[in-house]
C-alpha cells in the first residue's frame, strides 16, 4: 500500500513521458491533477538530471485548465503575477499567497465544523452530497489540503452509533407498516 505521508514521485523520462514510481505505469498530467485534488503531494523529477520539475508542471496543469475555459484566476490576478516577476514585490507575493490560502483553508474548516450533527440541515434529503460536493470544492480550491475536522473521533464514534440505532428503528417501522 503506498504511503499517503510521502509525496507521489513521478518521473520524467528523456521522451517527456511521466511515470507513476507506486503504481508502475505512465500517467498524464490530468492524472495528476486527479492525484493533487484526491489529497496527494506530488513531486516530479527529471530522470536523468534528477530537478525537481513540479513547479513546471503544476503551472501546466494551472495553464491547460484555465485555457479549456475553467476559469480559477481572474484576468486582473494574473496580470498582477505577471508584474510581480519584474518589480520588487516579487519577494512579497509568494508570502501573500501563502497567507491568503491559508486564511481560505481556515475558514473552510471553520464552515465545515459548522455543519457538524448539531445543524438541522443534516436530516435534509441529499445533505450528505450536497456535504461531500463542498468538500470536493474546497479541496480543489485548497491544492487538496483539506484541514482535519476539530469534533473528537470519541463524538463521531457516537455519532456513528446513533445513526446505526436510527436506521435500524426506521427499519423497524417500516416492517410494523406492512
Amino acid at each position: 500500500m503506498a504511503d499517503t505521508n510521502k509525496p507521489l514521485l513521478i518521473k520524467r523520462y528523456a521522451s517527456r513521458r511521466l511515470y507513476n514510481t507506486e503504481t508502475s505505469d505512465y500517467v498524464t498530467l490530468e492524472d495528476i491533477a486527479l492525484f493533487i485534488r484526491e489529497g496527494r503531494e506530488v513531486q516530479i523529477v527529471d530522470l536523468k538530471s534528477g530537478d525537481d520539475l513540479t513547479r513546471q508542471y503544476l503551472l501546466q496543469i494551472i495553464a491547460e485548465h484555465e485555457s479549456r475555459g475553467e476559469s480559477v484566476l481572474p484576468v486582473d490576478v494574473l496580470t498582477d503575477l505577471v508584474r510581480s516577476y519584474t518589480s520588487q514585490a516579487a519577494s512579497v507575493v509568494p508570502e501573500f499567497l501563502q497567507a491568503s490560502f491559508e486564511m481560505l483553508r481556515e475558514g473552510q474548516s471553520k464552515a465545515l465544523d459548522k455543519m457538524g450533527a448539531a445543524n438541522p440541515m443534516v436530516a435534509m434529503p441529499g445533505f450528505e452530497a450536497m456535504q461531500a460536493q463542498q468538500a470536493a470544492f474546497f479541496k480543489a480550491m485548497t491544492g487538496g489540503i483539506m484541514p482535519k475536522s476539530s469534533v473528537p473521533e470519541k463524538e463521531s464514534d457516537d455519532l456513528g452509533e446513533i445513526k446505526d440505532q436510527l436506521a435500524a428503528l426506521q427499519e423497524k417501522l417500516a416492517k410494523m407498516g406492512k
